[in-house]
């Protein structure tokens, strides 16, 4: 951050500490929902969440400590994210399917 006010510094610094330190206990609630479930919908949702969590602590931390870079890092890993929760949709959707297609034969 801009070395300006003292006061106006402070401020945004105990903010952005505070941001952080919620950040951290939704990941921990977001992890615990993709741990118990009790669906696997909720579970992709929760990886899906804790991804977007952890790209807005890195675009925080990179205001903070004044590092463009970090912006950079941000940016790759909301790509990675994204591709991580398109493949398990991808390989749930697959179980699905095949679930289905085994109760459908075994009715007939």
């Amino acid at each position: 951050m801009e070395k300006g006010i003292p006061v106006l510094d402070q401020a945004y610094h105990i903010l952005f500490t505070a941001s952080l330190v919620v950040l951290a206990i939704m990941i921990i609630l977001c992890l615990i929902r993709a741990i118990i479930g009790p669906r696997i919908a909720d579970r992709i949702v929760a990886t899906n969440m804790m991804g977007t969590i952890v790209m807005v602590i890195i675009a925080i931390l990179a205001i903070m400590l004044g590092e463009g870079y970090l912006v950079d890092i941000c940016i790759i890993y909301a790509m990675i994210s994204f591709l991580a929760v398109i493949v398990l949709t991808k390989v749930y959707m697959g179980v699905y399917r095949e679930k289905k297609e085994e109760e459908n034969d075994g009715s007939h």
